[in-house]
């Protein structure tokens, strides 16, 4: 990922970091997240999980109460995914970190003087301008949540509706999708420039759900980004629209449990 830079750049120029800013800085970046989701598809990739145990669960409960335990299982993972990412940033640049809630000196050279982007290191001067570390983290931490959770929804209708194979596919197709939309590869492709470039830049951030979970692709009270609140409340209605389909089709679902032993 993109932890090492920042590490490296503070112990070039000597100077210190927030505790959390190596976390920020490298899931600022939308193709760490992307990364990130598809790394955590490999433990959920199996959803629905079937297991000898399942057949006395559908038993004793109901399939909607099924889904929700798998619901469940998901969110508890992810969460534990990101947490994971969160304690190692911070344990990789723990001897050059403090705790207070307040942007270093190595994120502002790495902001205002332009040197993030030659080391491709996403250090946003809103994000500096617009909020503290500690909000920062909590927001970075909500949107990559559930992002993962969002992929993981289409990736379990998809395994249900087809198999598991389209599942798969279904995960990359939706997160090329939101590379693609990227701004500094949309401009590439296209050629933009000036106004057109802005539209463009908009346009992404509000098409994109990897865009939708970037944090500084929203908007601080500057330009017509979404907000986060914004944000968060897309991917909640579209995560509950995939579950409600989701329990919709588990309910003629034919399961199969001889791999199960059954």
């Amino acid at each position: 990922m993109l932890s090492n830079r920042a590490i490296d750049f503070a112990d070039k120029y000597g100077t210190y970091t927030q505790l959390f800013e190596v976390f920020i800085w490298t899931f600022g970046d939308s193709s760490s997240i992307m990364l990130s989701s598809l790394l955590l598809m490999l433990l959920l990739g199996d959803i629905p999980f079937v297991t000898p145990a399942t057949p006395y669960q559908l038993v004793r409960s109901s399939r909607i109460e099924w889904v929700l335990g798998q619901l469940l299982y998901v969110f508890i993972s992810s969460a534990i995914y990101i947490s994971y990412l969160l304690v190692i940033t911070c344990v990789l640049s723990a001897h050059i970190s403090y705790i207070g809630n307040k942007w270093s000196k190595t994120s502002a050279l790495l902001g205002y003087s332009g040197v993030g982007r030659k080391i491709a290191l996403p250090t946003s001067v809103k994000a500096l301008e617009m909020s503290s570390p500690y909000a920062c983290v909590l927001m970075i931490f909500v949107l990559m949540l559930l992002y993962a959770f969002f992929i993981s929804a289409i990736m379990f209708l998809f395994n249900l509706y087809r198999n598991k194979y389209w599942g798969v596919v279904s995960v990359i197709v939706v997160n090329m999708y939101g590379l693609f939309l990227s701004p500094g590869i949309f401009k590439k492709i296209f050629h933009l420039s000036g106004a057109l470039e802005y539209r463009a830049n908009v346009a992404a951030g509000w098409l994109s759900p990897l865009n939708q979970a970037t944090y500084y692709m929203h908007n601080f009270g500057t330009d017509y980004l979404p907000s986060i609140t914004i944000s968060i409340v897309l991917f909640v209605v579209i995560i509950g629209l995939l579950y409600f389909l989701i329990c919709k089709r588990v309910r003629k679902y034919e399961f199969s449990f001889i791999q199960a032993g059954v």
